[in-house]
This record gives C-alpha cells, structure tokens and sequence, in this order.
C-alpha cells in the first residue's frame, strides 16, 4: 500500500487559542535605589494581577490594572517561571506541535536573564542545576531527560539566528567571520513558512553539548552599552529546536513525528532618548523599534481581526508569522520594572502584552511522515540537485554575474514582496468596497422607512391630538383618584402600625405563656415518669412482702397441722387407752378384790400425774400460742406504723398492710381459739378420763395385781410417747419462734427501706416548678377596634365628576366674563406644538444612532502607535 495512505496522523484541526501572556517583575536594582525610585507596579500571583500606580508618590488613588494568564512577583524563582509556562509547552512540542515563547519589554527588566540565566559566583553548581538558568538551558535539559526516559529514539537540532538592524546572522555558524548575511525566503511547503538560506542546525546528540552551543552562540551576539544596561542585547535573538521522533505503528510502519519550539528573546522596547543610545547605537536603536513596531501593527490587525496583516514589513515578523495568528501555540512573557523612573516604558509593556492576550491561534499537530515519505522527499531532492549540477557543467544555462544574479535575484524577492503586498491591499480595498456597498444599501433603505414612519406619524399625530384632552382629562381623574388612595392608604398604615405594635407586644406575651406552659409540662412529664418508676418498685417491694406473708402464713399452717396432728394422736391414744382400760376391767375386778388399796393408790398417782402433764403441756401450748400472737402484733404494729407513714402518698399501701394486717389477726385468733378449743376438747377428755379412771378404779378394786403392772407397763409407755410428743412441740415451737423473729427483722427492713425511698421519691426524685418572674401579667391590649373601609373607585369617580361639574360651571361663568380677552388654543398651534416636540425627540434618536455608527466605525484604537523619526 502507499505511505501516503496509511498516514494515521493527519492534521488535527483544533478550536482556536488565545495566545498566553505571562508578566514577570523583577526586583529593585542599584542604579533605581540611587535614584530614590520607588515602587509603582504590585503583583498579585493568585489573582494573577498586575496593578500600577499611574498617579505617583503623592496620589495613592490613581491605579491600572491588568490581568493576565500568570503573574510572577520579584521574589520568583527562575524554576517556578520555568515549570510554570514552559513545561506545558515542552509537553505539547513532544506531542509534534509547534510552540513559541517571546520575552518582551524594556532593556534591564530581565528577558534575558529570563530566557538564558547566568552562573552562579563561583560556578558551584553545574549548568543543568544552576537554580539561576532560564528557560534555554532547562529546556534541552529536559528535553533529554524526558525523551530518554520513554526510551524514544530521536535526534534534537538547534540553530541560533540573530536579527540585527533588519539582516539576519547565524549565530552557530562555524566559520570564524559572522558578518555573512542570510537570505529569507518563504516555504515552498508551507504558505506561512520561511525558510533561510545558509542557516546552521547542529545536532546536539546528549545534553553535554547543549552548554558549549550556547556559551558559542551568546559570544557573537552583537551587544552595546546603553545606560539601561551596560551589557543590553540590541538584536532579536530566536533559538530554534527541532525534535524528530520515531514512532512505530500497529502494522510495524515507522512514523517520523516532528516537533518544533522557538525561543525568542525579543531587543529592548524603550524609545532612544530613554536608552541613552547615540549615534550608531540611536540608529540600530530606531531599527530595532521599527521592528518592534512592525510587530505592534501586526498584533494590533489580528485583534481587530483587520483583512490586511503587515506580517512582510519587517523579518522579525515574517519569521514569526506562524507564531501570531498561525498553527503554533504561543506564549509571550513580558518583563517589567517596578521603579518608577521606568513607569512610562512598564505602561507601555503593559499595553502591548494586554492587546497580545486576544491574539488568537489555530494549534495544529505536525504531519507524521512515514520512512518512505521521508526517502521519497530526499530522493527527488538529490534528483534536482543533479539536474541542476549537470546543467552547470554542461553549460546548458544562463549565465551571468553573480552581482547581476543577487541583484535580479533581490529585485524579484522585492517584486515578489510587493506583490503580495498588493494582492492583500486589493483584497483588502475590495473587502471595504463590499462594506461600502452593504452600507448604502442598508441606508437606502433606512431611507424608504423613514419616510413612510414619517406618513405613518403624521397620521398617528392627528389621531395623538385627539385623545390628548381625553388623556388630560384621565390624568386629572387619576391624580385625584391616586390622592384620595393614597390619603386612605396612610391611614390604614397608621392603623396597621399600631395593630403590629400590639400583636407584637401580644405575641411576646403568648411566647412567655407559651414557655411557662413547657417548663409546667416538662416538670409534670419528669414527676409522671418519676411516680411510674416509684409505684414499679413499691409494687415490687409490696410483692416481696406479700411474698414474705404468704411464705410465714404457709409455715404457720404448717405448724397449725403439725398441732392438729399431735393433738389427734394423743386423742387416739386416749381412745386405745380407754379401750385397752375397758378390756382390763375383768382383770381389775379380780385385782380389786386382791390388791385393792396398792392399785387404788397407784392409779390416783397415776392420775394425778397425767393430769399434772396435762395441765403443763397445755400451758406451754397456751404460751407458745400466746408468743405468737403477740410476736404478730408487734409486726402488725410496726407495719401499721410504716404504713401510717407513707399513709399520704400510697394508700393503696396502707389498704393491703390494713387488710395483711387484719388476715394475720384473724388467722392468730382462728389460731389460738382452735387452739384452746383443742386444748378445751383435750381437757374435757382428760377430765372424762378422770371420770372413767373413778369409776375405773371402783371397778379395778376387784381386778388382779397383774392386770394393774399390765396397765402400769402401757400408760408408762404412752407416757413415754407423750413426753417425745411435748418434745417435739418445743422443739418445733422455738423454731417457729427463730423464724418468725427472722420475718419481723426483714419487714422492719423493708419497711425502713419502703420509708427511705417515699422520702428520697418526695425529696429529690419529684420537680417542682420554680417561679422565673418572666410570665406576662395580665394587662389591657389598646388597638383600634374598627378599621375604616375606603371609598371604592366608583365612590371616588362619581365624586370627581360632581367636582368636575362644579369646576366647568365656575369656569364657564369666568370665561363669559373674560370672554373678550382670551382666545381660544388654535388647533394648528397645539399640532405645530405636539410635531416640534416628536420631530425634536426623532432628531435627538437619528443624533443618538448616528453617534453610535460613528463609533463603530471609526472606534478609537486602544494600542497607540508612536511614530518615531530616524536619527
């Protein structure tokens, strides 16, 4: 396939981009500080800012400011303008583009410290890392730092050229004389290109080099003393450096991507008489102004967007052609002092840079070329070269002089120039013709309109005229209308006023009202929660003793049982006694009649015995019962007073210890009467028993002595059983003693710590709510009562008219009476009146138009351009 279709890197169109404008400031320097200068331009880096005092020492009001893409103070640092402005750009001529920076302004004020830097004293550090060198250096530092480490492969060229009175010098040349002139011509290939004849491009193959060209270069730049500077460049200086990168593509194809950056320091931009140049410094001083204005004229066409731009009247111009409204992307830093003996030269840098900042450019990426292309261009290069050697030594040419060959050669580029020069003059001219031609067309028309907005006012005056009485008469009417509005509308203002004033003195009362109310709910919502709380755990403490109680009345059934169960025991032993002594009376009868007296004897004792146990157990019931009793007293007593304590504040609690109180009463009575009953019924058999035992013991006189031992061995033996019974009563009774004195200690301190709690609950748990003084007292509110309707419109129209009635017919009585003297308004008067006034107000608008066409087109230009004489 061709080369020329797998271009994958065409052109790329990009939006249109405003050049950047820097502004740098240096710092004072010796000869300013002597001159008691002081300091008129303030920078402001983060507002990006420029402000200059235009006033001097004594008016502090008067100030300009500018803005710009990035301001640098004095206190910057040559890296920070560096990473600043230039490491982008470097960034995008990697890319392939072509880039441009310019340093411009005043001789002294730092371009080419900017551009080139110096050394440090002493040479402490090396070239690359001198933090004083500018941007030339750091920039083919980087350059190869860069394109090593992507491990590219590319080769790095730089050329040197000087313009110096209008003629062009390379500065790289390696011949020892630097006088030879170069010759500018334009680029074939490139319709905003030059090309010049003879320049020097050296390959710089590593950044070693780099320092040994400019050292080379900067010592034939032609220099003179000025009182500005005394080692102040009075030539244009461009450095070039031209980068081409290899690149591969997906189909192994290599690409060759070109990438261009020019570094323009830019001469001096004061007048001569401020420079202090004479004689043949004055004059290059007025060429190297004559460029510098050339550039002016030409940054002031791409402003205004002119048809005709004066790129050809100056070399430095066409050089930088591409640079000012072309392909390359461009910066401008421009340089200033902040003295004020330089404040005219800092205005005008100013000046120049601002107008620079709407310079628009078109960036466009360089075409990649293939390996072939590049042969192919080459080849028919060499081709042409031969054609042109063989002609030489063939003689198959014209020849002639080499003076007459320069001069033809220098008189066609000038007929070249001036026809060029020509051709944008006539497009230009025929651009204006246009112009012209769409303007009188466009007033012609405005003509034909005037005229028939002239016919149509007419018509519109007559009928203006008509309804101007009626107008007056409305007008009359409204302004009446409006008074008697208005006059109700103060009053109801009035009214308002005050209505405000006591619905604000209100509404702070009902805010006062409104925040006792809360203070009494948030106390009210405290204590309710506070009582839940209380009752939740009075509940809990009357349910552990209810607990308690349940558990004692539990033991003392128990005990009850227990009791009952002795008590029917001792019964049914009674009654095998008595069954046992009924069976025995045979015996008793033949014991009667033996032993008599000894049985009579021994059953009396016997007897008495048991009646003597008997008395005794039942007294010990009785008090065993009877400690009980009072052991349920005390309780109940000092329940009833705990209760009777907290009787205030929980009667709830008072009921349940009341109706606790009363069931333990009439359980211990229950108790003790089943008790004495039981001892009663026990009594009552034992007495029975003594009845049975006398009568036994007249019918045991007959029983035998056997039967009595019979009879003595078993009541021994239930003795026995009585006494074990009796014992484990008492034993069980102490016990029931030990626990119900535990019981009454728990009560008494649950009852304490029932007591504690209503006293903290009513102390401290509770709120009350404390009085603030802020509530509002009860007053008399005095605001009006009734409010006044105002009168309707029609009320108000129908007035007018009775006014208006009144007035006619008081007017027309005094016209009968001047009726001789006044004369009535002449219509025509009143017309001729109405056109003078529209006429005057059509003229002032056609005046208002008209000055405005005038500034449109001839609008003042911002940039002056200051014509200066040759010396």
């Amino acid at each position: 396939s061709m080369a020329s279709s797998q271009l994958p890197a065409a052109k790329k169109e990009e939006k249109g981009r405003n050049i950047q404008v820097v502004v740098r400031c240096r710092p004072f320097n010796t000869v300013e500080r002597k001159s008691a200068s002081h300091t008129v331009v303030e920078c402001d880096q983060n507002r990006k800012e420029v402000m200059v005092r235009t006033g001097g020492a004594t008016d502090k009001a008067a100030r300009k400011t500018y803005t710009f893409d990035m301001v640098f103070g004095p206190s910057a640092k040559q890296i920070e303008v560096y990473r600043s402005v230039v490491c982008p750009i470097l960034d995008e001529v990697i890319m392939g583009y072509n880039c441009t920076v310019f340093a411009y302004g005043q001789t002294g004020t730092g371009k080419t410290f900017t551009m080139e830097g110096e050394r440090s004293p002493n040479e402490e550090f090396t070239w690359e890392e001198d933090p004083l060198a500018g941007i030339i250096p750091r920039t083919l530092h980087q350059i190869f730092e860069k394109l090593s480490s992507n491990g590219t492969e590319f080769s790095v060229k730089v050329s040197l050229l000087e313009i110096y009175n209008e003629e062009l010098f390379d500065l790289l040349s390696p011949a020892p004389d630097v006088t030879e002139r170069l010759q500018l011509f334009d680029d074939p290939r490139n319709k905003r290109g030059v090309t010049i004849k003879g320049l020097e491009e050296i390959t710089v193959h590593n950044k070693d080099e780099v320092y040994q060209i400019l050292e080379r270069g900067a010592a034939k730049r032609k220099t003179a003393s000025t009182l500005m500077n005394a080692y102040s460049s009075r030539s244009h200086s461009v450095f070039s450096v031209t980068i081409h990168m290899k690149e591969i593509t997906l189909d192994g194809e290599e690409l060759v991507k070109i990438g261009k950056l020019n570094l323009v320091d830019l001469a001096g931009s004061e007048n001569i008489g401020r420079s202090g140049a004479v004689d043949k410094r004055a004059r290059e001083a007025g060429n190297i102004n004559q460029s510098l204005l050339t550039l002016g004229r030409v940054i002031k066409a791409l402003v205004e967007r002119g048809p005709h731009v004066p790129y050809r009247e100056s070399k430095l111009t066409r050089i930088l052609q591409d640079s000012l409204g072309g392909r390359t992307k461009t910066s401008i830093i421009a340089t200033v002092s902040p003295a004020s003996i330089n404040l005219e030269e800092t205005l005008s840098t100013l000046d120049y840079a601002n107008r620079a900042k709407s310079i628009m450019n078109k960036p466009e990426v360089n075409q990649k070329l293939t390996k072939r292309t590049l042969i192919k261009e080459y080849t028919e290069e060499i081709e042409r070269l031969k054609r042109d050697l063989a002609a030489t030594r063939d003689k198959q040419g014209v020849y002639i002089s080499v003076d007459n060959y320069e001069n033809m050669n220098s008189k066609l580029m000038s007929q070249e120039e001036q026809i060029t020069e020509y051709t944008d003059r006539i497009a230009a001219m025929e651009e204006e013709l246009k112009k012209i031609m769409d303007l009188f067309t466009d007033s012609k028309q405005k003509l034909d309109q005037c005229a028939e907005d002239l016919q149509d006012k007419k018509q519109r005056l007559e009928e203006t005229h008509k309804d101007l009485i009626e107008t007056k008469h409305r007008l009359t009417q409204e302004e009446y209308i409006t008074s008697q509005l208005q006059s109700n509308g103060c009053q109801l203002y009035s009214t308002a006023d005050q209505l405000l004033s006591t619905a604000e003195t209100s509404t702070q009362d009902v805010s006062g009202l409104h925040a006792k109310l809360q203070r009494k709910k948030e106390v009210e919502l405290h204590n309710g929660e506070v009582q839940q709380s209380f009752a939740q755990r009075m509940e809990n403490c009357y349910n552990s003793m209810q607990t308690l109680l349940q558990e004692q009345s539990h033991k003392h059934a128990t005990i009850i049982d227990y009791y009952r169960s002795s008590v029917g025991k001792m019964s049914h032993d009674s009654t095998i006694l008595g069954g046992l002594t009924m069976k025995s009376l045979p015996a008793r009868k033949y014991l009667q009649e033996n032993n008599h007296v000894d049985v009579c004897l021994n059953v009396s004792f016997k007897c008495t015995v048991a009646e003597e146990h008997t008395v005794s157990v039942r007294a010990r019931l009785g008090s065993s019962v009877d400690e009980v009793i009072t052991e349920m007293n005390d309780v109940t007593e000092e329940g009833e007073r705990a209760l009777e304590e907290c009787a205030g504040y929980c009667r709830h609690l008072q009921t349940s210890l009341d109706s606790l109180a009363e069931s333990g009463l009439k359980w211990c009575d229950e108790a003790r009467g089943l008790t004495e009953n039981k001892a009663q019924e026990q009594l009552k058999l034992i007495r029975e028993t003594d009845t049975a035992v006398q009568d036994l013991l007249k019918s045991v006189e007959e029983k035998g002595e056997k039967a009595v031992k019979d009879c003595e061995g078993r009541l021994g033996h239930m003795q026995q059983e009585v006494e074990g019974i009796l014992g484990c009563v008492e034993s069980q009774t102490r016990k029931d003693h030990a626990t119900l004195q535990e019981h009454k200690e728990i009560l008494f301190s649950i009852n304490t710590q029932a007591l504690d709690t209503v006293h903290n609950f009513i102390s401290s748990e509770l709120r009350q709510d404390i009085p603030t003084g802020t509530t509002p007292q009860r007053k008399e509110y005095v605001y009006p009562r009734v409010l006044n309707k105002p009168r309707s419109r029609e009320e108000l129209e129908d007035e007018f008219r009775a006014q208006q009635e009144q007035f006619q017919c008081a007017l027309s009585h005094c016209e009968t009476l001047i009726e001789a003297e006044e004369k009535p308004l002449d219509q025509d008067s009143l017309e001729d009146e109405v056109s003078v006034s529209s006429d005057g107000n059509i003229t002032e608008q056609s005046c208002s138009d008209e000055n405005l066409m005038c500034y449109e087109n001839g609008r003042v230009p911002f940039f002056k351009v200051r014509h200066f004489r040759s010396i």
